[in-house]
């Protein structure tokens, strides 16, 4: 579990990343970026830092930080309230991402993207300078992911 004081360090950490990719960010956004270690306790290795700008029952926008050679666990995104599935895509703003897709590997370098299609397994991990990585997608459930290591919680 996330202490408050590496919630607070993990918060400064992504704002800094994000203002440095040219997103322009209100103190209250910095605020309400989710640190999310998946229960692992250990965040710099495995975990995510994520901004939502907006989540409705049509499309969901992020950006998503990561610090250098983090990696997000493998999960997918199953079927919902008769949705398909979270559909995805990711467009790497800064840094570099290796994304692993349905056992295909791909790296994204700034102004790469790549869509993932609904209840697809996949992982990404962030280069040796870290990540920012912008999402677009249908509606966010991320209550609902499924991850394949039985030790993550969401």
């Amino acid at each position: 579990m996330v202490g408050p004081e590496e919630q607070r360090e993990a918060r400064a950490y992504a704002a800094e990343r994000l203002r440095a990719a040219g997103v322009a960010l209100s103190d209250e956004e910095a605020a309400a970026i989710e640190v999310a270690d998946f229960g692992l306790g250990r965040l710099r290795e495995t975990g995510l830092l994520i901004l939502v700008y907006v989540n409705t029952d049509r499309y969901c926008a992020k950006e998503l930080v990561l610090y250098p050679n983090q990696t997000c666990p493998e999960h997918r995104h199953p079927p919902f309230d008769g949705t398909p599935g979270k559909e995805e895509t990711f467009r790497c703003r800064s840094g570099s991402v290796e994304l692993h897709v349905g056992g295909q590997r791909l790296e994204l370098l700034p102004g790469d993207q790549c869509t993932i299609p609904p209840d697809t397994v996949h992982w990404f991990r962030a280069g040796d300078d870290g990540a920012v990585v912008s999402e677009f997608s249908s509606t966010s459930r991320d209550e609902l992911d499924v991850f394949t290591d039985p030790r993550i919680v969401r």
